[in-house]
């Protein structure tokens, strides 16, 4: 499900509040990197990355679409060398999820 502008406005203004948890270092994007993504996105479903300046091989707009398309999550937002992520809990109660914006349908 791709996320809409009113969804990710309203991401980005949860996300604000949040402490960076990931940290895209000189070894770049490997297994334990994307283990650590997945289990954070599960546990949390928003979480905020940064690249590393001693990291050369990406830019934190790459290392969010590459993390992201190995978490099956979405990029919310990408500023600076700070990018936030987004994927619905599937261990959370649906109460305990954080509550999308309803989502606009196509024109009929």
């Amino acid at each position: 499900m791709e996320l809409t502008s009113k969804q990710r406005a309203q991401l980005r203004g949860l996300a604000n509040t949040l402490d960076t948890i990931l940290q895209v270092g000189k070894d770049g994007i490997g297994e334990n990197l994307v283990k650590q993504a997945d289990d954070a996105l599960e546990a949390r479903e928003l979480i905020k990355g940064r690249v590393l300046e001693n990291n050369i091989e990406y830019d934190a707009r790459t290392a969010a679409a590459e993390l992201a398309r190995a978490t099956r999550s979405q990029v919310v937002q990408v500023i600076g060398s700070k990018f936030v992520l987004y994927r619905e809990s599937r261990s959370k109660p649906k109460e305990k999820r954080i509550q999308l914006a309803a989502g606009r349908r196509g024109k009929n």
